[in-house]
């Protein structure tokens, strides 16, 4: 079975991650593009004439082989009469989003597993807007794709030589109109004034596709500059491609020593954020969210409301009360925010996975845009990073939080599922038990602003912990309880019977 997930369709390189199944996606993507009614388009793109062709901008990550699987899925595309922009080299996913608005496309081709470990690569697709694609596309493009696989349709295939000559294959740079597009986001004038200091700063795109654009960014905006693990390494120095604090012990090193004021992280596909302080401490993406929501009113003046996913901070609705904003909750998922953005007067969008989207921007979320907004805020206030997130927490209390992976087999998740359903805990570690959110997964709301929740990955083969409290012990003492609630599931009647 293919299905697209949270974030587009992922699996194990050679397993189910082939060349066949790529080729067969993108099929089923070209007879999408082909024949049905395509969802709203941007405001820039204007009206699409019943003679065009459609357009598709094809990009791709850093791991291994991503540019053939590229390949293979531009020239299915230009095979299915469709005209196709594909990137040089690799690059990060907004700026691939960004030339979907830019070139007018129909939408763009992904080949990237974000933060996935370094044996899975995905199929991501975004829509002409330029932000992920909604649920209601994602169904539509499986239908096509299983009635396919049930008429036995082989996907159309031509040779990039053939593709050139009838000029359905482009190769193209998105770097110089993405990174002009970033900048045209900041407050450039107000930046120049707030400071004769140039922040020293440390770019990390852990070896994926952010390298050279994160970099060059900050430059841009006057940093002095240094890059760590800037080169291509399809298994990711041993580390998994994605900004939390146990992968960024390096960035952590290299920040302090080298005293620098700060340092930013991007996951493989350079769409999410994390980042350290000049002290070298870990500022997570709900801490990042919540000092940008306060500095896009305080600092720039811009309104509107907020989203955010499930799993994140309480900070954020504390902070929205405060400033008298509506706030919407999703389940998990970039593409949940995204039709909220569509939709509303949103100022700034955000999940506990550090994917992070503002206003006045494509409906995306940006690793490297959120990255430009913090030294934009440490240049307008004058103060790191450390600073600015004790003052927030003199303010409205601390929020401490901490995430875990747990591995489990395929199978065990229904089993997981079906426990939780009948779960009706009274307290946990000790306090009261107030609400039960099930939304996505099951989140616990604990009295004192602290809470537990449990959801099986919808990408990966693991159940995933969260929980906030007010201490890093409380913390560890609710993921612990969760761990605990997982092991228990083995132990229920009929287990093994059922479900190994």
């Amino acid at each position: 079975m293919i299905n697209f997930g949270t974030d587009g369709w992922r699996d194990v390189i050679a397993d189910g991650f082939t060349f066949e199944n790529v080729r067969h996606v993108a099929q089923a993507l070209c007879d999408y593009l082909n024949g049905e009614v395509q969802g709203p388009r941007s405001k820039v793109q204007g009206p699409k004439t019943i003679d065009q062709r459609p357009k598709l901008v094809v990009g791709y990550d850093t791991r291994f082989l991503s540019d053939r699987f590229a390949q293979e899925a531009a020239l299915v595309a230009a095979a299915n009469n469709i005209e196709v922009f594909l990137t040089e080299s690799f690059a990060p996913t907004p700026a691939v989003s960004c030339a979907t608005v830019d070139f007018g496309a129909d939408g763009a081709v992904l080949i990237t597993a974000s933060h996935n470990p370094p044996q899975y690569n995905g199929f991501k697709f975004k829509a002409p807007y330029g932000g992920s694609a909604t649920s209601a596309i994602t169904r539509k493009i499986e239908e096509c794709y299983n009635n396919n696989r049930k008429e036995q349709k082989k996907p159309k295939i031509i040779t990039t030589e053939e593709a050139r000559e009838k000029g359905l294959l482009h190769l193209f740079d998105p770097k110089e109109k993405y990174l002009s597009r970033l900048l045209n986001v900041l407050d450039r004038d107000s930046i120049s004034r707030y400071t004769g200091r140039k922040l020293r700063v440390v770019a990390d795109p852990l070896y994926g596709a952010g390298q050279g654009y994160l970099r060059d960014a900050l430059l841009e905006l006057g940093c002095e500059v240094e890059e760590v693990h800037g080169c291509v390494n399809p298994g990711f120095g041993g580390v998994n491609p994605e900004p939390i604090a146990e992968n960024l012990g390096e960035l952590r090193d290299y920040v302090v020593q080298g005293n620098f004021d700060a340092g930013f992280a991007l996951d493989g596909d350079a769409d999410r954020i994390g980042a350290v302080d000049a002290s070298g401490a870990f500022v997570n993406s709900h801490q990042i969210f919540a000092l940008l929501l306060e500095h896009l009113i305080n600092k720039r003046g811009w309104s509107g409301d907020v989203v955010k996913t499930v799993s994140t901070t309480q900070m954020i609705d504390i902070l929205a009360q405060k400033y008298g904003l509506k706030i919407f909750e999703t389940p998990v998922g970039f593409k949940h925010i995204c039709e909220h953005i569509l939709e509303k007067d949103i100022l700034i969008g955000g999940e506990e996975s550090g994917g992070i989207g503002v206003k006045n921007y494509i409906p995306e979320r940006d690793g490297i845009l959120i990255s430009l907004l913090l030294v934009e805020m440490m240049l307008a206030n004058g103060k790191n990073l450390g600073e600015l997130l004790d003052e927030l927490t003199g303010r409205i209390g601390r929020f401490c939080y901490d995430r875990w992976d747990v591995e489990v087999d395929h199978n065990v998740k229904p089993a997981i599922l079906e426990f939780l359903k009948g779960f009706n805990p009274r307290t946990l570690i000790g306090r009261n038990v107030s609400q039960i959110n099930t939304q996505d997964g099951y989140k616990f709301y604990l009295e004192n602003n602290g809470w537990l929740m449990i959801r099986p990955s919808g990408t990966e083969a693991v159940v995933r912990l969260y929980a906030e409290a007010e201490s890093p012990e409380k913390v560890t003492d609710l993921l612990q309880t969760g761990r605990d609630i997982l092991d228990s599931v083995e132990d229920q009647p009929g287990y093994c019977d059922r479900f190994r």
